[in-house]
């Protein structure tokens, strides 16, 4: 399975926003966020989100932006001195990622590409939490089948 997550983040307001595309059997997307966040948190919960609903044991193979990937990465490579935030999410994610194998890699910010719609809907996501608050919504059938590559 293939999923592609991006995080947005206005440093200035604290609202993020996530959004993911997941291409398996079936596609599915879903964009969310919140209010008074961090980039770290946004992407864990992007990435949370999309692992909720995937078989367990089902490989994966997860594209973000480098930004995101650094944070993603500090679960499939631990570092040295592990984070100390948002560890009900980490916590979370370590249970949701046990046994799985999965690959991660950093999307290419000019190609016209699942990762590109993730971006784009991950920024509408952040502005929809500035002034709503938080949220969760799938993202429609008809806009994924627009996208290239799924």
């Amino acid at each position: 399975m293939r999923i592609w997550i991006a995080a947005a983040h206005d440093v200035a307001h604290l609202n993020g926003g996530w959004a993911f595309v997941r291409a398996g059997t079936e596609v599915h997307g879903v964009a969310g966020g919140d209010r008074r966040t961090t980039r770290a948190r946004t992407a864990l919960s992007g990435f949370a989100a999309a692992l909720k609903d995937v078989a367990a044991g089902e490989a994966l193979s997860v594209v973000a932006p480098r930004p995101d990937a650094l944070i993603l990465q500090t679960l499939l490579k631990p570092p040295a001195d592990p984070p100390t935030d948002d560890l009900d999410l980490r916590a979370m994610l370590a249970k949701a990622l046990t046994g799985r194998a999965w690959t991660l890699s950093v999307g290419d910010p000019d190609a016209i590409t699942p990762y590109g719609f993730a971006v784009a809907w991950a920024n509408m996501a952040s502005e929809k939490a500035k002034t709503g608050g938080a949220f969760s919504a799938a993202i429609p059938k008809t806009n994924l089948a627009k996208v290239r590559g799924l």
